[in-house]
């Protein structure tokens, strides 16, 4: 899919959303994946820039195969439900970085488990035309019942009588994640992914390293610390 203008107004991004929503796929992914990327974001100087990293590791082993990282501006100011809007550019900035293409993407945030459909799991998903996840850490939308506290179990997460995404417990007794299919995956799919992906800790291998990165660079980049010029 062909990028669209980022510095739109909320209510224009709202439309927008509402009509790419309507292009998401749930579907079987296609084809061998080999390499899973995950991505995390943060902002620096006040908000006014967003930081995305991307680490692109073996499916098998959850090696680390190479990473990538973009500052960008952040072009839509802070409304509740347009967070793609902020972060999706500095995102698909960093995943383009990556000099191997990934099989597939799991994103730190919503995919369809959002109140119009397109989280930015969906959004990146979409435009990049890529199997992806979202996994998030906490809940946007939607009610669901607890799931058991042993790793492995699950509830569904429904808004307005649909199945939205799943609460899936990566870790024996670690609070639950919120996982949803950003696009060209099923929700089976999408949990069976989040739990292999996972390892010692309660976030997918992909996503917690692309978290460490962020982490590391916040503190140590020149804009994350004073004022731009």
């Amino acid at each position: 899919m062909k990028p669209h203008r980022w510095d739109i107004s909320p209510a224009q991004a709202v439309s927008l959303q509402k009509k790419l929503a309507r292009r998401i796929r749930v579907q079987p992914i296609t084809g061998r994946v080999a390499l899973v990327a995950g991505t995390d974001c943060a902002f620096l100087a006040g908000g006014s820039k967003v930081l995305a990293a991307a680490v692109l590791c073996d499916a098998r082993s959850m090696a680390v195969v190479e990473s990538a990282y973009e500052v960008a501006d952040a072009l839509m100011p802070y409304v509740p439900g347009l967070l793609s809007f902020r972060e999706a550019p500095a995102v698909l900035a960093a995943v383009a970085r990556l000099k191997r293409r990934p099989d597939l993407l799991m994103c730190d945030g919503q995919g369809l488990a959002h109140p119009r459909g397109l989280g930015l799991a969906s959004h990146v998903g979409l435009l990049l035309g890529l199997p992806t996840i979202g996994v998030a850490k906490s809940r946007l939308c939607g009610q669901h019942r607890p799931p058991g506290t042993r790793r492995g179990c699950r509830t569904q997460l429904r808004l307005h009588g649909r199945t939205i995404g799943a609460v899936v417990r990566t870790r024996t007794g670690v609070r639950p994640l919120y996982v949803s299919v950003g696009h060209l995956v099923t929700l089976d799919e999408a949990v069976r992914w989040t739990l292999r992906c996972s390892r010692s800790a309660r976030l997918p291998e992909p996503n917690r390293r692309a978290h460490v990165l962020v982490s590391a660079m916040k503190s140590s980049l020149p804009v994350a610390r004073g004022p731009l010029f």
